[in-house]
């Protein structure tokens, strides 16, 4: 059985894009077998077919887990806090929060004060106040609280370093509240194999509620399930949903993917137009994998603009590592003036003095 490795951090991303050669291909994403290192992960692969244009499959990273957030308010007075805090003032989120936990032991409040001392808005970043504030919130039933104060335990932040049976009954507690995020990276600890016996099964459950619930994370991580059939009966249609789901919530792997899958017609009608334009948006945010299959697609087209397009992606991608000896040698045959037309849009792309 393949391996799915993700990372359990705060911050992070990754692509699983696959290619073959001579094709756009979705690779199917590994599957856990092999336990790996919930704070030191690798990445997930990529699955399917492709059209008679695209490169190797290049090696992918891992999905980013679900951050936690200031929890929305239930009433109007916490909304004043929660208000404060969308627009920014967080000096005053933190003095209205502070008055309600103090006051009235308003466990909406303390997490909004976890949050802020967390993430030094308002105040200087203090990981121990933090995880003090979360503790009082969870232990009065905070589903949020739970959740962030898991992170840190995860990220050895705020007290009890590497407390990972803690911060896993944490993460326990706040899913079984319905928090999508806490399933989520719960299901990534079925996966690790370190904090619980490594249960597929049980981790493709966890990701199905977080999915349903409409994490895009979840969405994309079920979805390699679904091609693989790990945990789950393989299904190339229930995966390219989900991929879908995901690619509307603007996961930019997700994206990829699901127009590697419109490209080729892969559980779900075919749509070159759809595939080149998910592709574009993709590529502008920075994706190299996509960078480079837009750049199969485009540089292969009888259009002069198209080709041009093509060549530019392709010289960006390679800046990333993503380099194609197919497109090297069309850049080599490309005129002078295409070369340098090519040159001058990727530095400009790039922000390269000429």
């Amino acid at each position: 059985m393949k391996i799915l490795r993700f990372l359990i951090i705060l911050a992070g991303c990754a692509t699983w894009a696959g290619c073959a050669s001579a094709q756009i291909q979705l690779t199917p994403q590994a599957a856990p077998a092999a336990p790996p290192k919930a704070s030191k992960p690798a990445a997930p692969k990529a699955p399917a077919k492709a059209p008679a244009a695209v490169a190797k499959k290049p090696p992918a990273p891992a999905p980013k887990p679900a951050e936690p957030t200031a929890a929305a308010p239930v009433d109007s007075n916490a909304d004043l806090v929660y208000g404060a805090y969308q627009r920014g003032q967080y000096k005053t989120a933190f003095d209205l929060a502070m008055k309600r936990a103090q006051e009235n032991n308003d466990p909406k409040a303390m997490t909004m004060l976890g949050e802020l001392y967390a993430n030094a808005l308002g105040v200087k970043r203090d990981y121990a106040k933090a995880a003090e504030w979360y503790q009082r919130a969870a232990e009065r039933g905070d589903r949020e609280a739970m959740f962030a104060l898991a992170m840190l335990r995860l990220s050895d932040r705020g007290g009890k370093s590497g407390n990972r049976d803690d911060a896993a009954k944490l993460l326990a507690s706040s899913a079984k509240l319905g928090n999508p995020k806490a399933a989520y990276n719960l299901a990534l600890l079925y996966l690790d194999g370190q904090t619980f016996p490594q249960d597929v099964k049980r981790a493709a459950e966890l990701l199905r509620v977080a999915a349903d619930a409409g994490n895009p994370e979840a969405q994309y991580a079920l979805a390699t399930f679904y091609k693989e059939g790990t945990g789950v009966e393989k299904s190339v249609d229930k995966a390219v949903r989900l991929l879908q789901a995901a690619a509307l919530a603007d996961n930019v792997d997700a994206e990829v993917e699901y127009a590697i899958a419109l490209y080729n017609g892969t559980g779900t009608p075919k749509n070159e137009t759809a595939a080149v334009a998910l592709l574009r948006k993709a590529s502008r945010q920075n994706s190299p994998i996509a960078q480079n299959r837009l750049a199969r697609v485009l540089a292969m087209r009888p259009d002069t603009a198209e080709r041009l397009e093509g060549l530019k992606w392709h010289i960006v991608a390679k800046t990333a590592g993503k380099g194609d000896l197919m497109l090297d040698e069309l850049l080599a045959k490309a005129t002078p003036e295409e070369r340098s037309s090519a040159q001058d849009a990727a530095r400009k792309w790039l922000g390269a003095p000429k």
